[in-house]
This record gives structure tokens, C-alpha cells and sequence, in this order.
């Protein structure tokens, strides 16, 4: 009886004919959410960091720019309840509107679909001053009460750390695979590790890791000078066993981008591996 009931909560309940009906029988994770019916997502991409100030929102809309280029349908869902910043990066405003299906998200010029708290806020700089329970409700009405339509990819944008939100995204989303975003500093092999060991406890693949802020170019010699010192990363990347998907330096074109609501604009040709990689899945 203990077995039978590993299967299905209500085991005692069902027998083996009733059971293949149910929504529950083909569904590994007990926790995962039903998606909006008008939405058709193929992938969902976690994009995570283990501390802040990483640039992995900056690493989020590149991703996401690149696959749109490459003729895919993408959307972003913006998990950064508290810290919001994809909508600016794209140029876009809400207020985001709906009918009895739904929300809708935003479309940026290049197509990207956009869904964030600071699209449903009267003011885009009022806080939102939520206590975690509220924040990962939120997160989760993203996935259950949008109408995404037809996504090849949705990454999802999440605060950094190992707290509520990614918690949320990894038990209530079928997430495909994560990419966790670290910058330069040697401090960063404890915490890749961290982003790592949480993805193997909630069983989600690790497609690789992004370093962000890697170097500057100087723009008389082209010499790569590592402001935050030495890269480690292929060191972390080869103990862990994980892919480097790219290493991004540090450029004014992409902060003006980011700050004009153009990110999309950029061409930025230091994810070309993340991109093999997402088009394997």
C-alpha cells in the first residue's frame, strides 16, 4: 500500500482504470502549475545567478534577442517581482490589459514578449513591498495567467540567490534547463556553485554558465584588460562538468542600448554557444 500511494496522493482511492485518465498520472513534478490555455511554450529557460549584480538581467534580454534574430518566437517573463528591469531594457510600458482569458504581454519592437510587475503598476517606480509568500504567488500567475500565445522560449528572469522565486520557478514550471550568469571575481566559483547545487536538488539541468563584466577591450590596441582580475570560470565550469555558454565583456554600446529601451538592437556575438545550446533541447 505504501508503494501503491508513491504514485498518486489519493492511491487508495483510484483503481489502475481511473487512473490512466487522470491529469496527475503522466506528471513528474506534484507541484508543477498548469499553464494559461492560450499558451503554447516549448521550452522554458531559467536564467539564474547566485548573487546580485551579475548583469543577469543584461545576459537575460541578450539571450532572448539573439534566439528572436534567429527567426524563433521568444517571450520573457519577468521573475524580478522586487528588482524589475526588462521592460526598460525593451522600451516597453504598461499598462499590460486582459479579458476573460487572461493577460496579455507586451510585445517589444523586435516581437519579444514581455510580462513584469512594472507592467501592471500605475507607476513604473512605485516599490513593490510584498513578503515572499505574495512575490512567488506572483511569479506563478505569470506562468497561469498569461496568454503567451505561440513561444519557442521563454526565459524567465529571476532575482538572485536560492530564496522564494527560483524555488517557485523550479517546483511550479516545467523548466527545461537553467544558465546561471557569474562575473570574474574568484569569489564567484562558491557561489556558481551554490546557483548549481540547488538546480541538482530541484533536478533541473544546468545548460552552462555565462560570464558577465569578463573583460574590457581597449579601444586603441584591442587588448583584453580583466578589470575584476583573471577569469576562472573554465576552472569552475571543468570541477562542475557544465558548458562556458560565452563570456561578455564590458561595452558602452550595451549599456546605451539598455538605457535607450534597444537592447534588441545590439548584436552581440559572444552567445553563440548558449544558442547551440538552446537549439539541442
Amino acid at each position: 500500500m505504501a508503494e501503491e500511494k508513491k504514485g498518486c496522493a489519493s492511491a487508495s482511492t483510484c483503481s489502475k482504470e481511473s487512473c490512466a485518465g487522470c491529469a496527475s498520472a503522466n506528471k513528474k513534478n506534484p507541484f508543477e502549475v498548469e499553464t494559461n490555455p492560450n499558451a503554447r511554450i516549448k521550452h522554458v529557460i531559467g536564467i539564474v545567478s547566485g548573487k546580485g549584480g551579475v548583469g543577469k538581467s543584461f545576459v537575460t534580454s541578450s539571450l532572448a534577442s539573439m534566439m528572436a534574430k534567429a527567426g524563433y518566437k521568444v517571450g520573457i517573463l519577468d521573475a524580478d517581482i522586487t528588482g524589475p528591469s526588462i521592460p526598460k531594457m525593451f522600451g516597453v510600458h504598461g499598462p499590460a490589459i486582459g479579458d476573460d482569458n487572461g493577460t496579455f504581454p507586451i510585445e517589444a519592437e523586435d516581437g519579444t514578449k514581455i510580462m513584469s510587475i512594472n507592467l501592471l503598476l500605475e507607476d513604473e517606480e512605485q516599490p513593490v513591498i510584498w513578503r515572499g509568500p505574495v512575490i512567488a504567488g506572483a511569479v506563478k500567475q505569470f506562468w497561469t495567467d498569461v496568454q503567451w500565445g505561440d513561444v519557442d522560449y521563454l526565459f524567465v528572469d529571476m532575482p538572485p540567490g536560492t530564496g522564494d522565486v527560483p524555488l517557485t520557478v523550479f517546483q511550479s514550471l516545467p523548466v527545461d534547463g537553467i544558465v546561471i550568469v557569474t562575473s570574474p571575481q574568484e569569489l564567484v566559483q562558491m557561489i556558481v556553485k551554490k546557483a548549481y547545487n540547488m538546480a541538482g536538488m530541484m533536478d533541473v539541468p544546468v545548460l552552462g554558465v555565462v560570464e558577465n563584466y569578463s573583460y574590457v577591450k581597449c579601444p586603441n590596441c584591442d587588448e583584453e584588460i580583466h578589470i575584476y582580475g583573471d577569469s576562472h570560470i573554465e576552472d569552475v565550469a571543468k570541477e562542475l562538468g557544465i558548458s562556458v555558454l560565452g563570456k561578455l565583456p564590458m561595452d558602452q554600446k550595451f549599456a546605451k542600448a539598455a538605457d535607450a529601451g534597444e537592447i534588441y538592437a545590439v548584436e552581440n556575438d559572444y552567445l553563440t554557444e548558449a544558442k547551440t545550446v538552446l537549439e539541442k533541447l
